[in-house]
């Protein structure tokens, strides 16, 4: 009798943790782990589609990360000017869609906001895979917005829902997250994607993120067909 086929998460969601840890333990520059780190992230999220995951969202940089040295914000911005402008050429001609959750007004440059922009319109009649940065993203930020679009239209508030919520949020057509993985063995969400993981299974791997490679997707649906997924059910 052959195996069942496995299910498949409809979306996965990473948060891309260890970069500059696994740059400290080979002696190179922090910014080497991040470039290295995108790199992975390249190959996972394409993987991730070559299986039958409609949705891959990554956690990039954090409203939090801006405390972070100057050289190091400064890399990174370069880095995702470099990632939004080129990639994204990438991920359009694979069918992808592209999307950002964050703030686009707290510290980012308009030359990034541009980029972003552009990414979005570029990709936004691909339906089939989605890419969803999260980038100058926190989950309760995005919460607090939506709740001030939601109270900008003199919502009542009993009239005020989990539905009305998901439909403010950025991006509202981006589904819960089925799967979160969060790499280097930390065992913290990291104010990520709050409303969305309410029912997410969880993983935490020991693998930096620099170290994930396409090998790791099999394993990672492995890993969630060993989950019962109950919803508060039985």
């Amino acid at each position: 009798m052959s195996e069942p086929e496995p299910t498949i998460p409809k979306h996965i969601g990473f948060i891309v943790d260890g970069n500059r840890r696994w740059a400290k333990e080979r002696g190179l520059p922090t910014l080497e782990g991040h470039r290295q780190g995108f790199e992975a992230l390249k190959e996972v999220a394409e993987e991730c589609f070559k299986h039958g995951v409609e949705v891959v969202s990554a956690y990039v940089f954090s409203t939090e990360n801006w405390d972070r040295s100057k050289e190091e914000v400064t890399y990174l911005m370069k880095l995702f000017e470099s990632m939004f402008d080129q990639y994204v050429n990438t991920l359009n001609t694979e069918g992808v869609k592209v999307c950002f959750l964050g703030s686009r007004t707290y510290n980012v440059s308009p030359k990034l906001v541009k980029l972003i922009e552009k990414a979005e319109a570029l990709t936004k009649d691909n339906t089939k895979k989605t890419l969803a940065f999260c980038f100058n993203y926190g989950g309760q930020l995005e919460l607090a917005e939506a709740m001030q679009k939601i109270a900008a239209k003199n919502t009542k508030p009993e009239d005020i829902t989990p539905e009305l919520i998901s439909q403010n949020l950025y991006h509202p057509e981006i589904p819960p997250v089925d799967f979160l993985v969060r790499t280097s063995g930390e065992q913290r969400i990291s104010n990520f994607m709050l409303w969305r993981i309410a029912y997410a299974e969880m993983y935490f791997p020991d693998k930096k993120w620099p170290e994930m490679t396409r090998a790791d997707v099999p394993l990672l649906i492995a890993e969630f067909n060993r989950r019962h997924r109950r919803f508060g059910g039985n």
